[in-house]
């Protein structure tokens, strides 16, 4: 059972064990929301199916308004979360159940595939692994590539179970943001880019800086040169500075839409620091409503 990493040796063991298992192709790009399909159509891992970050991983926008639809979505932002309900009917569809193990990796550095891999232990789904290095470290130990359209699937039935990681709501990170010690307390990790975070530049929302009291670390930073992860011994020691004594379990992981905050997110469980949850509305959900505080610098 892989639960956060899967290195390219250990998934062609996999693939060769007998036991169940399904490999999704995350590919994205924000500024070509056409360019992973291309990806995945010139070059993916053998059988491997697409996962589309707007069509498959967030709900439905209504053009008109951007955003989901009442009741269709389980949060705000640029990329709301679909329902846990809506998410398993997907996952049903594209011939996901209960029993199989799920590996997922992408081009960017895990960048997008940290959303699937979040939103199936989200659905109560433990058996995921991101695949370390992604489809280039697949191909660098000799992995073979397939191209073209994805593979036909049977249907099947995935239960949802009870969720096995946090999501953080919009009130409640409101309702905890003074809190800084107790049971209630809440530490805010922010995964954009410096400048975006102190407010003087913001290429994507209405609003520039971040939420109040929260900490900066790009999501970059828990990659090393060769794409792989760093170690768990860095990664703890990293983070331990940046958390400076505060309890890893108050960990709220947030970014522009709740997609580039998955990184640290698996950096903290690679380093065994636990407990941690999403607030998956991020920046663009928090900074829509103008009675909000807003921090820069």
């Amino acid at each position: 059972m892989y639960t956060t990493l899967i290195s390219a040796t250990q998934l062609q063991t996999l693939m060769t064990s007998g036991q169940p298992f399904m490999v999704f192709d995350c590919s994205f790009n924000l500024a070509d929301v056409q360019a992973g399909e291309a990806m995945y159509a010139e070059s993916h891992l053998p059988g491997a199916l697409y996962a589309h970050l707007d069509k498959h991983l967030s709900a439905a926008k209504d053009p008109a308004t951007g955003k989901a639809a009442p009741g269709t979505s389980a949060s705000g932002g640029r990329h709301p979360l679909p329902t846990r309900e809506a998410f398993a009917a997907w996952l049903g569809s594209v011939g996901f159940d209960n029993t199989t193990q799920a590996v997922v990796y992408d081009r960017q550095n895990a960048n997008y595939c940290g959303r699937l891999w979040w939103m199936l232990k989200w659905v109560g789904h433990a058996n995921v692994a991101v695949l370390d290095g992604g489809i280039q470290a697949w191909q660098a130990t000799g992995g073979t590539t397939a191209s073209g359209a994805q593979p036909q699937t049977r249907k099947s039935n995935f239960a949802l179970a009870p969720e096995v990681i946090a999501l953080a709501t919009i009130e409640t990170v409101a309702n905890r943001l003074s809190n800084t010690t107790g049971d209630n307390a809440q530490t805010l990790i922010d995964a954009r880019a410096a400048p975006r975070f102190r407010g003087e530049v913001e290429p994507l929302d209405p609003v520039a800086g971040h939420i109040p009291g929260a900490l900066n670390r790009l999501f970059s930073l828990n990659i090393g040169p060769d794409g792989r992860f760093k170690s768990a011994a860095d990664l703890r020691a990293e983070f331990d500075a940046l958390l400076a004594g505060r309890d890893p379990a108050t960990v709220v992981h947030h970014c522009g839409s709740g997609v580039s905050a998955l990184p640290n997110l698996i950096a903290m469980e690679i380093a065994g620091l636990h407990g941690s949850s999403l607030f998956a509305g991020s920046w663009s959900e928090w900074c829509a409503d103008p009675a909000r505080p807003v921090a820069q610098g």
